[in-house]
């Protein structure tokens, strides 16, 4: 390549920045991202809030080429996402696209970086040039990225050791702890308990080199943070996945199966309070339960599902995934995992990621520090399973999901006002349809538009009518 075809790559990745970043504010322009003062959302440094709308793509750094990346995250920003989940190093011998590998002599200590190399040359770029892309890239679009830095399996069948492993996470910590869009995930679908002192040493280790940005777990399936780590002084925000089994197959530990809003009440008893999320729903077009294609699979109605209710039950965002874009399924890996039918690039358009976005902008049109989970305004039968309803509520406003677009009763007078301007907020399609008013006092049954039917959900949103809110999902802090 000559210097000049290099200069002209340079310019061009300069002028796709500068033209994101003067479409957009950044979520970080101000400052970092932190813990509102409550110790239950996410919020900007001025203040302003930050409703967590995650993706998973893990293994981007390792597959996709650049003009992939690039897709994926103009993509995701389009569609309201505004974090995505990837993991930097999952096995020892991981290499980027180009063929660069992570690690020296598959050395957990030695990063392979070659000072001096050209970062827009393929045939020179290193493996964490390729990292560095990704990032600035998601910083174009206006998205953290929450990085794992080591796997799970790294720790558990390789094995390693909290002295090996320390040394490399303060090298990754340091080469990104001043980039505004890193979140740090330890772990890697780990139980905490097991090989606990190496968790605490990367804990430890980002938060000391890394002061400024979040720390979290990302936990084992159908675990939650708050069994090993409520009191870590390392982290700042608490996981669960929910994961991947129905109610019939989740035959052990909590046995919660679909209920994804009993981890987030669990972890908000906790003390001290920090933000929790769903870190690992049910993937859309996944296998229930995981490992056999010959099972149903997951949908976009299911992806909504869990996203609702966890929200509704008090989680500061959600984190979605779709089975081909989770592992990165690309055309020349031989078979993909779980059964995935089709590769990343073609599956970025797909019922459940294109729902995501109406539930950010729900939960952001209005105020939204004050919001809380309130099952106590259901008036009688709350509902079991698909059935269930979950309300949430701040002092003027409240939502309240049904999943099956079953009818239901709330006990009204809590809200501020005389009446309640009522509507219906549709998940699929984030369009609104308007209903009579009522007095906000005694109850009142409430019956969603269509027949009964898991996947007719619905969002009933109430309003004090003298507060004059814009129409429910009409928000511009997008």
């Amino acid at each position: 390549m000559t210097p000049h075809s290099r200069l002209s790559r340079l310019l061009a990745l300069a002028a796709v920045t500068l033209t994101f970043a003067a479409a957009s504010r950044a979520p970080w322009s101000s400052g970092p991202l932190r813990v509102s003062d409550n110790g239950q959302y996410f919020q900007q440094a001025d203040g302003a809030p930050f409703f967590w709308l995650g993706d998973t793509a893990w293994l981007m750094t390792q597959k996709l080429t650049r003009e992939e990346v690039k897709a994926y995250f103009e993509n995701r920003r389009a569609k309201g996402f505004n974090v995505v989940q990837l993991c930097v190093v999952q096995f020892l011998n991981d290499k980027s696209f180009n063929g660069s590998p992570a690690l020296v002599g598959e050395d957990i200590t030695r990063l392979n970086v070659t000072p001096g190399a050209d970062p827009a040359d393929p045939a020179q770029y290193d493996y964490w040039d390729h990292v560095d892309y990704v990032i600035a890239t998601a910083a174009a679009n206006d998205i953290t990225v929450a990085i794992a830095p080591v796997w799970s399996h790294m720790v558990r069948r390789t094995p390693l050791t909290a002295a090996q492993v320390g040394p490399y996470i303060e090298q990754v910590a340091q080469r990104y702890k001043d980039r505004p869009n890193v979140i740090w995930l330890n772990g890697g679908s780990a139980r905490g308990h097991e090989n606990s002192d190496v968790w605490q040493v990367i804990g430890d280790t980002l938060k000391r080199h890394a002061p400024h940005q979040l720390v979290s777990y990302h936990p084992f399936g159908r675990t939650v943070t708050t069994e090993w780590f409520k009191d870590a002084p390392w982290i700042d925000f608490h996981m669960f996945t929910s994961g991947h089994r129905r109610y019939d197959q989740d035959t052990e530990g909590r046995k919660y199966g679909e209920d994804n809003w009993r981890y987030v009440l669990e972890a908000r008893a906790s003390d001290p309070k920090h933000p929790v999320l769903d870190a690992e729903p049910a993937y859309e077009n996944t296998p229930q339960g995981l490992h056999k294609d010959t099972e149903p699979y997951w949908t976009g109605a299911d992806s909504r599902r869990y996203a609702y209710w966890s929200v509704f039950a008090g989680a500061a965002g959600h984190t979605f995934g779709e089975n081909s874009v989770r592992q990165v399924y690309i055309a020349t890996e031989k078979k993909p995992a779980s059964g995935a039918k089709g590769f990343i690039m073609d599956r970025l358009e797909t019922d459940g990621a294109r729902a995501m976005t109406h539930l950010k902008r729900l939960m952001l049109s209005r105020p939204f520090f004050e919001r809380v989970a309130d099952q106590s305004l259901v008036a009688g039968d709350e509902g079991a399973k698909y059935d269930r309803v979950l309300v949430t509520r701040g002092q003027s406003h409240l939502f309240a999901y049904t999943y099956t677009g079953r009818h239901f009763t709330l006990q009204l007078g809590t809200l501020t006002g005389e009446r309640l301007d009522v509507s219906w907020f549709n998940p699929r399609t984030g369009e609104i349809t308007a209903a009579t008013a009522v007095p906000n006092t005694g109850t009142a049954t409430f019956d969603p538009p269509g027949e009964t039917a898991p996947g007719n959900d619905w969002v009933l949103v109430l309003d004090d009518a003298q507060q004059n809110f814009p129409p429910p999902g009409a928000s511009r802090s997008l």
